[in-house]
């Protein structure tokens, strides 16, 4: 009787953990970090969620300048998607903030733009006979765009272009829209067999379905080429891993369910999740993309902790032309960015370019390229939502990677906000390195959904 009583334990155990392959290896130490599953889950879900997203859903966080209409760098996109949820309407310019819309380049700090006027016309007054010719002007200016586009690990839209336009991230959510197939197909294996570093003889474990079946083998050779790489590209990967890991919990928690004539109902699609991060279903990738999309929010928390200080200048605002709402702002702001410093288990990014200070420079600039390469591949997404939110979530991540490396710039900051910054980001960047970690963010909370889901279903 006991034997059996035992083996009923030891089958309803591993029935148990069936229903939720999701989770059951996501738990524990993260790799290459001091850190684990469970510390990140109480941090984001108990103490960060609420208060960042009550934040994004501020005017200067919520409207995005974007440019959707710009041509595949790379290949000829044959058609746009047609289907309605992948439309994105962008914004009437009385639908805008005032301070916002205003053309200054600086749009975040109303004292510094008014400073680089008064510095501008001191210039003029203080000149004596030594004036520049327009060819120097015009080299000058592109030496200074050259300099912060060294910084970038991503493309930056031009915010002044005609084709670029706000729009309002709370009413074009990033969710399910039915892009899909082999266009879809195309943007992520560029991502990963181009951009990742790795050579075209490792293939690399997929997740079966219609276009291709899975093999054990090449899961096992892709990961042992990868423990054999330097820390560096093996974090590269990771964080392209993460992310798409966190596009795709993104489009299971807002599925459409239901669309009949009288109305829409999007919500929490369960077989979807299964199909994209069971073990048996996904050939044991599942829960190796849940576990990189926790490293991938390490590291934004860590850009975000760094960041402090250049949001702490007295001359910084968010500035929307709404004194009183900017305050606060602010103070919430910098409340979340003090939140994310006292973090416990922060990542260790000295670990990351250690060695040789030349080798260590030429694989910067390699991975810089490479993640600024991936930038641009979304503009050949063919959904307009999803490249909405693609080019959002790389340019957040480029900002944050942008941040982490700029640690001398960020320890120089002037105290005195008479002298000119020697880090500065632009409003772009801000908005999306918030809105970005904010997505991070929200798949962090959307798991502990699934897992209650799941749960129910034993």
């Amino acid at each position: 009787m006991k034997k059996k009583l035992l083996v009923l334990l030891l089958l309803l155990q591993v029935s148990g953990c069936a229903d939720s392959r999701c989770f059951c290896q996501v738990t524990g130490d993260l790799d290459d970090c001091t850190c684990d599953v469970e510390t990140i889950d109480r941090f984001n879900n108990d103490q960060l969620f609420s208060k960042l997203q009550t934040l994004l859903e501020s005017d200067y966080f919520r409207f995005y300048k974007v440019n959707l209409n710009k041509a595949c760098p790379f290949w000829t996109v044959r058609s746009h998607c047609g289907l309605k949820d992948c439309a994105v309407q962008p914004c009437s310019p009385n639908e805008v903030p005032e301070g916002l819309r205003s053309s200054s380049h600086n749009k975040y700090s109303a004292e510094l733009n008014e400073q680089s006027v008064e510095c501008e016309q001191a210039g003029h007054l203080g000149a004596v006979d030594v004036s520049l010719s327009d060819e120097t002007r015009e080299a000058l200016l592109n030496w200074s765009k050259h300099d912060d586009e060294a910084e970038r690990f991503c493309v930056v839209d031009d915010e002044e272009s005609p084709d670029s336009q706000y729009v309002d991230l709370l009413l074009n959510p990033e969710r399910f829209t039915a892009y899909r197939g082999p266009e879809a197909w195309q943007i992520w294996n560029s991502i990963y067999e181009e951009n990742c570093f790795k050579p075209y003889t490792i293939k690399r474990p997929l997740i079966p379905n219609l276009f291709h079946s899975s093999s054990g083998s090449e899961a096992k050779t892709f990961y042992s080429w990868l423990e054999g790489q330097c820390v560096e590209k093996r974090a590269f990967y990771r964080l392209i891993s993460g992310l798409h890991a966190s596009i795709n919990i993104h489009l299971s928690a807002r599925y459409l369910l239901d669309d009949s004539w009288f109305q829409k109902k999007w919500g929490h699609n369960v077989s979807e999740f299964r199909q994209r991060f069971d073990s048996e279903l996904t050939a044991g990738e599942g829960p190796k993309r849940l576990r990189n999309l926790y490293f991938l929010f390490l590291i934004e928390l860590r850009a975000l902790a760094k960041a402090l200080p250049v949001f702490q200048q007295p001359s910084f605002r968010l500035y929307t032309g709404r004194p009183e709402e900017d305050r606060r702002h602010k103070e919430q702001l910098l409340h979340i960015l003090q939140l994310a410093r006292s973090f416990p288990l922060h990542f260790d990014e000295t670990s990351l370019f250690a060695g040789d200070e030349k080798e260590a420079a030429k694989l910067k600039e390699d991975i810089r390229l490479a993640f600024l390469n991936i930038s641009r591949i979304m503009d050949c997404v063919g959904c307009f939502k999803c490249r909405l939110w693609g080019k959002l979530q790389t340019q957040g991540l480029g900002t944050a990677l942008k941040i982490l490396f700029s640690e001398r710039q960020i320890e120089a900051l002037p105290t005195s906000s008479s002298k000119r910054p020697s880090f500065q980001l632009s409003r772009q960047e801000i908005s999306s390195l918030l809105n970005a970690f904010g997505r991070i963010s929200t798949s962090i909370r959307e798991l502990q959904n699934f897992r209650s889901l799941l749960a129910e279903e034993r």
